[in-house]
């Protein structure tokens, strides 16, 4: 019967040392999972920087763009304008149409922009955004609850 706890007592009694290879795993253990966390660090460093560049050369790319549409535009609207001129026999006639033509365009968009303000006020967008923002700042004071328990 007391057999099982006869080498229990021999462990705590007189515990066997640790042999020297054993001691060497583990500090090869260490510094593997030390390189490895550097190598993640390094690694994360490295995105980091991209993602700072990507963002420059993101908005310069959207700088470009803009000028090169408003440039593009501009040339469509003065073929437009060639082509009213040669229809019309003048070139009055065929700058006020253009700006008929850019007034009608403008119109267009304002009212497609007011539209769109009415559809964010109707009563189901604005609960299913209430309801968003109610969701996104439980989830806030969870997380900031669950920080303040971990730190006690």
């Amino acid at each position: 019967m007391h057999e099982p706890d006869e080498p229990e007592a021999a462990t705590s009694a007189g515990a066997p040392p640790v042999p020297p290879g054993l001691l060497a795993e583990i500090g090869r253990l260490g510094r593997a999972i030390r390189q490895l966390f550097g190598a993640q660090l390094h690694l994360l460093a490295a995105e980091l920087g991209l993602a700072r560049s990507a963002v420059s050369w993101m908005l310069l790319a959207g700088l470009a763009a803009t000028v090169a549409g408003v440039g593009l535009g501009l040339s469509l609207l003065g073929l437009v304008g060639l082509l009213l001129a040669k229809w019309f026999g003048s070139w009055l006639w065929a700058l006020l149409a253009l700006i008929v033509l850019q007034g009608l365009f403008l119109a267009g968009a304002l009212l497609l922009f007011k539209r769109c303000m009415h559809w964010m006020s109707l009563p189901a967008t604005r609960g299913e955004w209430g309801a968003m923002m109610r969701d996104t700042l439980g989830k806030a004071r969870a997380q900031i609850g669950d920080e303040e328990g971990d730190g006690t």
